[in-house]
């Protein structure tokens, strides 16, 4: 394979990509911040569609005293904190519009937060809730809450479900998340199902929102409907309808360098996923032991009727297990995803900035932009020699294109650290190009630093965050 795989690589690498035109976008050029405000203005317009749920149950007068007050404010709690899982769903759908529009990075950092947002609201609806009845029952709040966990109808599941919901919401933690293998936080998530089927009946059984008011469970359960269907569709048919036609299979596994491979899926019709370089997709190898979970790599090599490629780094788990894949392994590819292309692109001339393996999509950039000689620029900041990436290729395709290479190499905090100094000196037009650049959040976040003090224009930093 590595023979076949260097003479088809040589072959893609010659392939010659058009001369770039500026505002060839075929996106909104919008800054991310504008792209943001527009999905939060759908995402709070509904929000309101569901404000109204409770304002139609809330007459005037209705809150007169502490008990009325604290259980309509466990109702609006419950409404918006249901309403914020359900945009979870949404968020979990993939949905192609949105990953275009947001890219993975700021998706993940949505659903982070969305999810915080919501198990929040559902906690104080439940104390709220029980803290309003235990005033009107005139109760303490231990006897109340035995009374309504125990005595109301379908509360006793709604309340395993929302311990589940703030299970969840622990192990999400960054700091918990970091000492979780990913198997056991993955299984924890699939909990999040179960907590939602388990939390929906008590909402008809006991809300008053929706007990006497028909129009309401209408439009409770179409809003159910659409975010389940989304999720039915983009992660579930959509992928196994791909599966069946496309039949995407390993052609091989081939070392890249220390704890690296590249894996390369072969299949029918592969251009009609109209992948684009700087895309990633969900990879789930159907093997005794992988067929369960899906992994998110970037294209490190400019998509081609021939293959697919992705190359990744051993962090342990699902990614030790690369390396003994063996050719003919059934796939199946969720994607093609991300917004972290060619299509943002507004200036003739780009700078690509890499740290450790997020190189991949940026190689499949280099090798696919189009560009004249010294239009595209390339800064790949690594801590060691072993941890520098597809090399050999990046300097074949340089030669071939006349593109620079900067090679930044050393431990964090010394000469080979990414400054403006070094930015100036690759590239002294940098305010006037578009900027792309790929790396774990640490590196980004410094990276863009720097960045603001040449004085690139935010909406010209396109960025795509790995998580290891």
């Amino acid at each position: 394979m590595a023979s076949t795989r260097a003479a088809t690589a040589r072959r893609a690498s010659r392939r010659t990509p058009p001369q770039a035109s500026p505002g060839r976008s075929g996106l909104p050029t919008w800054s991310r911040a504008s792209r943001e405000s527009a999905v939060s203005v759908v995402v709070a317009a509904l929000g309101l569609v569901v404000i109204g749920l409770w304002l139609h149950d809330t007459p005037n007068g209705a809150l007169r005293s502490w008990a009325t007050r604290f259980t309509a404010a466990g109702d609006l709690t419950g409404l918006v904190g249901t309403y914020l899982v359900l945009v979870q769903i949404v968020l979990m759908a993939r949905l192609p519009p949105l990953e275009r529009l947001l890219g993975m990075d700021r998706l993940a950092v949505w659903h982070r937060r969305n999810g915080q947002y919501s198990i929040c609201l559902l906690v104080a609806h439940a104390a709220l809730t029980i803290w309003g009845y235990g005033l009107t029952d005139h109760s303490g709040l231990a006897s109340e809450t035995r009374r309504v966990v125990l005595d109301y109808p379908d509360m006793l599941a709604a309340t395993v479900g929302l311990a589940l919901l703030v299970l969840i919401g622990v192990v999400s933690a960054r700091a918990a998340r970091r000492r979780l293998r990913y198997q056991t936080w993955y299984f924890i998530h699939l909990y999040a199902y179960v907590a939602i089927a388990l939390s929906f009946a008590h909402q008809f059984a006991t809300g008053s929102d929706f007990i006497t008011h028909p129009a309401n469970r209408v439009v409770w359960i179409a809003l159910y409907v659409l975010a389940f269907g989304l999720l039915a569709v983009f992660r579930v048919a959509v992928p196994l309808q791909s599966h069946l036609r496309r039949r995407l299979r390993v052609a091989g596994v081939v070392a890249e360098g220390s704890g690296v491979v590249s894996v390369y899926v072969t299949g029918r019709d592969l251009e009609g996923l109209r992948a684009e370089a700087g895309q990633f997709f969900l990879w789930r190898f159907l093997t005794r032991h992988g067929w369960w979970q899906a992994h998110p790599f970037s294209l490190s090599a400019a998509p081609n009727p021939d293959w697919l490629r992705f190359t990744a780094k051993d962090v342990g788990d699902f990614t030790t297990t690369l390396a003994s894949l063996t050719p003919g392994t059934a796939v199946i590819a969720e994607g093609p995803y991300g917004a972290f292309t060619g299509r943002r692109r507004t200036q003739r001339k780009v700078l690509l900035i890499a740290g450790g393996i997020g190189i991949t999509p940026l190689r499949a950039l280099l090798e696919s932009l189009p560009g004249r000689k010294g239009d595209l620029s390339l800064i790949y900041r690594a801590s060691t020699e072993d941890d520098v990436v597809l090399r050999a290729e990046l300097d074949q395709i340089a030669a071939r294109r006349g593109t620079t290479v900067l090679y930044l190499v050393g431990p964090r905090g010394g000469d080979a650290d990414l400054d403006t100094r070094r930015i100036r000196g690759l590239c002294a037009d940098v305010r006037d190009r578009d900027v792309y650049l790929c790396g774990p959040h640490g590196f980004t976040t410094h990276a863009r630093t720097v960045l603001d003090e040449l004085g690139v224009p935010a909406a010209r930093i396109h960025t795509e965050e790995f998580e290891f």
